[in-house]
């Protein structure tokens, strides 16, 4: 699969690395300060980018990448999005019951809206009001589910109910007023000992 880098992003996110003196970060030039040598681009987005995947970094730049990925993948129809066997059932539940789902990622909103538009139950996204991603702020930290609770308009954090397989996001949405679940799934780490949330295995536990 070919693909073209997001123009910028990685260039102003490199840029970022280096000036917070993070660890083996480099520099991404821009092609038209480089003398159009468009291979020494190349070869220092990649290094920067598989840097970022090393380092399992959630930031912005490299999900916009993904989701410039996927597009390609998904709309030539080389890539299916392989959901948890209750997931579809349980968002088509939840819509015929009028319950609002919404997802919070930190893919993309493009890169969310590709992958439950070509999910192997076929497209999940009408039963999907609404996407966030790392634009509304980091996902272990509670500001950024105070932002969305706001953009949401509701009256109270703790209408809001969100579902997680990472303990740390648990505890951030917590924090921040809203309800929160741990969904164990395999392959999961060990959730600490006494954490005290609610613990599903499926998305249709929710319902009952």
């Amino acid at each position: 699969m070919h693909t073209k880098f997001p123009r910028f992003t990685h260039t102003v996110q490199a840029a970022e690395d280096v000036a917070a003196g993070l660890e083996g970060a480099s520099t991404v030039p821009a092609r038209e300060e480089n003398d159009g040598n468009k291979a020494a681009v190349i070869d220092a987005a990649v290094a920067w980018v598989e840097a970022s995947i090393k380092a399992d970094r959630k930031v912005t730049a490299l999900k916009a990448l993904q989701g410039h990925v996927w597009r390609t993948g998904f709309n030539k129809g080389e890539m299916t999005a392989e959901l948890y066997r209750d997931v579809p059932d349980a968002l088509t539940e939840m819509g015929r019951m009028g319950i609002k789902t919404y997802i919070y990622s930190s893919g993309s909103r493009e890169a969310q809206r590709l992958f439950f538009g070509h999910t192997q139950a076929g497209d999940m996204r009408p039963y999907l009001c609404g996407f966030f991603d790392t634009t509304s702020g980091p996902k272990k930290e509670a500001r950024s589910y105070k932002e969305i609770a706001l953009s949401l308009g509701v009256d109270s954090p703790s209408e809001l109910l969100f579902a997680t397989d990472v303990y740390e996001e648990a505890v951030a949405a917590k924090a921040a007023g809203w309800q929160a679940v741990l969904v164990v799934r395999p392959g999961n780490k060990d959730l600490p000992a006494g954490h005290g949330f609610r613990v599903i295995t499926s998305m249709s536990d929710l319902l009952h």
